[in-house]
Parts: C-alpha cells; sequence; structure tokens
C-alpha cells in the first residue's frame, strides 16, 4: 500500500484553500481529473455504479461504487476553520482610519488572530439575469489587520483577551476610502460595484505553508483543522482501489458551529445521498437501511498532541506524540463517536497500512471538544468511529502538524476505506 500524500502537498492545498468554497474547489479539481463525474442533486440519477461526487454549497460528497448493494465505508471531515469574518455592513471609521467590522466564527483563538497580515476569500452571490450566480472570491494579499493594544497600554503588561465585539475590527485603509469595502472585493473579483446580493466573506493568513524544525519534520500553516483531514481523505480516495465496498468520502461545512445547516454533518446531505446512490441501482429504502447496518464511518478530525510545555492539560496515560501516528479518539460521554466495534476497525486499518495507532482521551476535568461523529451517527445510523491526525495549536491562525503524520493517517485512511480481505 503505498499514498501519494505528503507535507508539501498538504500545504499547497492549505494555500489554495482561504475557505470551504475554495476546499471544495480544490477536492472537485482532483477529482475531476482522476475521472469521478459531477452530479446535479436536481437532476435524476441513472445509475449507481461508477466515480461521482456532488456539492452541496460548502460541502462535497464523493464516492466509487462497483455495486448497487454493496456496504458504505465513509470517511468524513470537515471544510471549515475558526477564522473572523466580515460582517454584513462592515465599513466602519474610527482614529481617521478606515475599518473593516469582523466577528469569530466558531472557536478561534482570538489573540493568534492580532497583528496578522490577513487576506480575504469566500463567495458572493451576483444576480445575473434572472437567477442568481455565485462567485469565488480569493485576494491574497495584506488587505487587513487586526492590531494588538501595545503592552505599555495593557492594565496588567501580560496582554489582553480581545472582546470579540469590540477589539477585532481590522485596519483597512488609513483616511478615506472612496468605496465601501464590498465594492472594492467585487472590483477586485472582476465583479461590478454594488452587484453583490448576498455574501460570505472571511479572512485568511496570507503566509503560505512552511516545513519548521531542524530537519524539517514539522508543517506550520493555517487550518490544520481540519484540511489536514480534507487532504488525507482526498488522497486516500484517490491512492486507494477500487473495493467491495462502496469508497465514500464526505466533508461538510460548518462543523465548528455545531453543523446545524442545509449543508452540514446535521443536515440530510449524506443520508440522502447514500439512499440516491440505493436508489440508482434499483434498491429500495429497506435495501438502503440494511446496507447502512453493514457500514461504517470513519469521522476524521485533527487530534491533541501533547503538548511540550503544559503536558499537565493531557490525560498522564495517553500521551500522543508528533509524528507518531494517527489517532484513536475515545470519550465516555460521547464528545466522540467511537465505540468497541469502530475502535477495532481502525486498529485493524492502521495494522493494514503498516502505521502506528495512538489513542486519546481527553482529561476528565476538562471539557472535551467535539466532531462531526456523534452527528454523523445520530443522524445516520453509521457505526462511527472517530480518529485524527496529532497536531498543536489547534484553532490558532497558525496551527503545526508533522510531515510524517500526512502520510500515516492517509495510509490509514486507504485502509479503512479498502480494507483487506
Amino acid at each position: 500500500m503505498t499514498s501519494t500524500a505528503t507535507a508539501t502537498g498538504l500545504g499547497a492545498f492549505v494555500d489554495a484553500s482561504p475557505s470551504p468554497y475554495h476546499v471544495c474547489a480544490s477536492v472537485t479539481a482532483a477529482l475531476d481529473a482522476a475521472g469521478y463525474r459531477h452530479l446535479d442533486e436536481g437532476a435524476s440519477w441513472d445509475t449507481a455504479t461508477g466515480r461521482f461526487y456532488v456539492v452541496r454549497g460548502g460541502s462535497v460528497i464523493a464516492w466509487d461504487a462497483t455495486a448497487a448493494d454493496a456496504a458504505f465505508r465513509v470517511v468524513g471531515g470537515h471544510t471549515d476553520s475558526p477564522n473572523l469574518r466580515v460582517k454584513q455592513r462592515p465599513d466602519l471609521r474610527s482614529a481617521e482610519l478606515s475599518m473593516v467590522g469582523l466577528e469569530p466564527y466558531g472557536g478561534a483563538w482570538l489573540n493568534s488572530w492580532l497583528d496578522r497580515d490577513l487576506g480575504v476569500s469566500g463567495r458572493v452571490a451576483v444576480r445575473d439575469g434572472a437567477t442568481v450566480r455565485q462567485h469565488l472570491v480569493r485576494i491574497d494579499e495584506p488587505v487587513l489587520r487586526v492590531p494588538q493594544l501595545a503592552i505599555h497600554l495593557s492594565e496588567d503588561r501580560r496582554g489582553v483577551s480581545p472582546d470579540p465585539q469590540r477589539h477585532l475590527n481590522a485596519v483597512w485603509a488609513a483616511g478615506d476610502m472612496p468605496q465601501s469595502f464590498l465594492d472594492w472585493v467585487c472590483e477586485r473579483s472582476d465583479l461590478p460595484a454594488g452587484s453583490a446580493l448576498g455574501w460570505e466573506l472571511m479572512t485568511h493568513d496570507i503566509n503560505p505553508a512552511t516545513l519548521s524544525g531542524a530537519n524539517r519534520e514539522l508543517l506550520s500553516v493555517g487550518r490544520l483543522d481540519n484540511q489536514g483531514t480534507c487532504y488525507a481523505g482526498l488522497r486516500a480516495l484517490l491512492d486507494g482501489e477500487t473495493a467491495e465496498h462502496t469508497r465514500v468520502l464526505a466533508l461538510f461545512d460548518h462543523e465548528e458551529v455545531g453543523s446545524g445547516s442545509s449543508s452540514g454533518a446535521a443536515s440530510e446531505f449524506l443520508v440522502s445521498t447514500l439512499e440516491r446512490i440505493v436508489l440508482a441501482g434499483g434498491g429500495d429504502r429497506a435495501e438502503y437501511l440494511r446496507l447502512v447496518a453493514g457500514s461504517v464511518c470513519a469521522s476524521g478530525d485533527m487530534a491533541h498532541a501533547t503538548h511540550p510545555n503544559q503536558p499537565d492539560r493531557h490525560e498522564p496515560a495517553h500521551r500522543i506524540d508528533i509524528n507518531g501516528g494517527p489517532v484513536l479518539k475515545v470519550n465516555q460521554n460521547l464528545r466522540y463517536a467511537s465505540d468497541a466495534r469502530g475502535e477495532a476497525v481502525f486498529a485493524l486499518a492502521c495494522a493494514q497500512a503498516g502505521v502506528p495507532l495512538q489513542r486519546y482521551v481527553h482529561r476528565a476535568d476538562l471539557p472535551c471538544g467535539s466532531t462531526i461523529g456523534p452527528i454523523t451517527a445520530t443522524r445516520s445510523g453509521l457505526a462511527t468511529v472517530d480518529v485524527g491526525a496529532p497536531q498543536l495549536a489547534m484553532h490558532s491562525a497558525r496551527e503545526v502538524m508533522g510531515v510524517e503524520d500526512v502520510r500515516m493517517y492517509s495510509l490509514a485512511l486507504q485502509a479503512f476505506l479498502t480494507p483487506a480481505a
């Protein structure tokens, strides 16, 4: 078993994907090149076998099916990452500076977003005759900056915890600007000023991915949570061979804010797609339910590596090492969906891939984060196991993971999608 997943490949993927919509564009470009066919949710699907994908907003589901009556192996993940997003009325003035109103999305580690050169990305919806068209926006220039308060003005000289309402607006220009920020974004995106009817715009650190460390054994870049899984899962799907199971990659938007949207993991997107695959092959709902009972989902999200400066924040008996291999995540209160069956399935996948397996348990006296795993399990009935790759600085504007973990994570997901006979 081999993998084309590399740290430089992941870095390039993240650099090309500053928003969930760009993640979908990066994924579908690779799927197109591999011969996958785009299906429209609003059209009839006439076959269950073959290689296909469907896109809904910032979410994408791809599958490789050789038989209409095959159970599913699903690798799940999410396309969104915590960041600062542009408000609906963004134009502000303060201290003779033109400002842009921003607000946090998800659990962004706010201090990490201060004093960074920020670009703008996302999508804008404009009128096209009687319809509405959506355009991707990506400005990889130092457009915005949220300035830190000088240490001399801080009450305790240890910095401040930014107030998300008052302290996160970004400097856009010195003095007055002749147009609104939204019109400026439209013009920079080859759209007429004033044409935007709706928009979802967000900021991103424009500094590119970097290999760091004495031996370049670390990857430093933003949005590893959870583009690390998007990339590893994509390479696992494309590198693996067709199997007796229907191999599925399901990447959802809005995990960082609870998944409660028409394209999130709490929607019917995955459920309806899997059922339509069965129906297109001539099966019925009873057949679909039978296949689901024999299917498994690996909910992929990044995992906490043990912090070298604060190891006391981790469960003492469950150290997680950078470049130590994929991570199986278990929580007794079901913040992760792993159970004994799922644990065994992923352990076998790691053994098949020839990579070590690490097991993560959160400290019992700290609140535990969650993933799409419990949501997907509840919504679909799929047996689910929560897995990931170790990283540091989760939810920071700049995160870090091990170079070797990229390959090992993708190999484990590949083996999960194509289990040995």
